[in-house]
């Protein structure tokens, strides 16, 4: 009989919590209990990439109307319902966050529908008052928005509010640079919203590679994205028509809504966690070591807690990897290396491995890069253009980076990352046969190098 209630505990259920869970109970028979305080799903699924795609979608039919027009179709755009819109996109969440309960349920792990906070090694306290026991406790809280400290900050909103707009603002401002301003600054133009962006860095993107990040900007303001770099926001206010923002610049507008994509934070708060010895750093991070570990043995940590790499598939790997080593018997480190991943800005940006400066800092490379307007832009008399690049070794021929900027780009960055992954070189790339006519063809095509250096 063992002397815990429970051979594990995960506190959170979003993605990484949820597979972790459902795989050591449904595949090594361990006693599991969850615990969460909001929605099933987690950030990932609730409140980000699955509606932040879904606004996608939604906001690229105008322009599909309008090249239609060039090919021929007597095709309009009428105006976008907001309404029609979000009442599908509540129930789709609510279908989706019913998945996960039902997996949870399938694989016999106890739930329970409450805050959860660390009281030692081994004990959990849930909101409700009861204390639960188990051998190992798993810490997959995620993180959450945060908002700049300034006057009138409060009157923003973040991107945990944007699904839940009770009707689509005439305009609004988006205040930050990284992929989610950038994302939702032309979710918004697309639906019709006039968009300013603010971003006090001298170019949108930062820690990408350069020239994906400004050709994404150049395509967005000719979009119709009303972008100011080297610019933030001072003060704001409630007026009688909205929201006043006063700028770095000086310039004063009104906005229907400000929205605050300026950084996240895990959320660590309040959780026990440094009393009982966890240990955390300066963002509130859980520090862990290559296996999850934390400080205290018999406490875990996986996913936007840890602040690693904060994506949804890197958060589910990091529970299997977790589960292999602690349930299975077989140690597994998490490897972070080499992750493709995909900002859906318009245009869309894919990107695994280094960029250029990142490669250029490390050692000698060559560097294949080539912008065009694509064939279906192209015949429809459109500006829009897109960049295939590789980055490669000098010394041993590996491509270190591929970098896309392209409509369905992160569809071909998941096929390129496979490559990458498995060490293949220029000579690689090359010496397979092109599809023919599709823009990655590109990506086999390239013979000479654009730099070297």
């Amino acid at each position: 009989m063992s002397d815990f209630d429970f051979d594990l505990f995960v506190i959170g259920g979003g993605s990484g919590g949820v597979r972790a869970a459902r795989v050591a109970a449904g595949e090594t028979g361990a006693k599991v209990a969850l615990a969460e305080e909001d929605r099933y799903g987690g950030t990932c699924v609730i409140r980000g990439c699955v509606p932040k795609k879904l606004m996608v979608f939604a906001s690229g039919y105008p322009e599909m109307a309008a090249e239609a027009q060039a090919y021929g179709w007597d095709m309009t755009v009428g105006d976008f319902n907001w309404d029609h819109f979000h009442g599908k996109l509540a129930a789709e969440l609510d279908r989706l966050e019913a998945i996960y309960r039902k997996l949870l349920a399938g694989s016999g792990v106890e739930t329970f529908d409450a805050r959860a906070k660390v009281v030692d090694a081994h004990t959990v306290e849930l909101s409700t008052g009861e204390r639960k026991t188990a051998k190992h406790i798993l810490l997959a809280m995620g993180g959450r928005p945060v908002s700049p400290d300034i006057p009138g900050a409060e009157l923003a909103i973040t991107s945990n509010e944007i699904f839940h707009l009770p009707k689509l603002p005439k305009n609004i401002l988006i205040v930050g640079g990284g992929y989610i301003a950038s994302e939702f600054a032309g979710v918004m133009n697309g639906l019709g919203v006039k968009t300013t962006q603010f971003y006090r860095g001298a170019q949108i993107l930062r820690g990408f590679d350069d020239e994906a990040r400004g050709l994404i900007a150049e395509e967005m303001i000719q979009k119709g994205v009303d972008l100011h770099l080297g610019t933030n926001v001072l003060e704001m206010k409630q007026v009688e028509d909205g929201i006043w923002v006063k700028a770095t610049n000086g310039t004063e507008h009104v906005f229907d809504h400000v929205m605050f994509a300026t950084g996240r934070k895990p959320n660590t708060d309040e959780m026990g966690l440094e009393e009982v010895g966890v240990k955390l750093g300066r963002k509130g991070e859980v520090l862990v070591d290559e296996y999850s570990q934390t400080a205290v043995p018999s406490i875990y940590a996986i996913g936007d807690a840890t602040d690693r790499v904060n994506l949804t598939p890197v958060a589910i790997r990091e529970g299997m990897a977790f589960v292999e080593t602690v349930f299975k018997g077989n140690p597994t480190p998490v490897d972070h290396d080499l992750i493709p991943s995909a900002v859906f800005t318009q245009p869309e940006y894919g990107t695994v491995g280094l960029s250029e400066e990142d490669a250029r800092a490390q050692e000698p490379i060559e560097v294949y890069c080539t912008s065009f307007k694509p064939m279906q832009s192209s015949f429809a008399g459109r500006p829009d253009r897109v960049m295939m690049k590789l980055i490669v070794s000098q010394a041993n021929r590996k491509v270190l980076g591929v970098h896309i900027v392209a409509p369905a780009a992160g569809e071909m960055i998941q096929m390129a990352g496979i490559a990458v992954k498995m060490g293949a070189t220029k000579e690689d790339f090359d010496r397979v046969v092109a599809v023919h006519p599709v823009m990655a063809e590109e990506l086999v095509t390239m013979r000479n190098p654009t730099r070297t250096g």
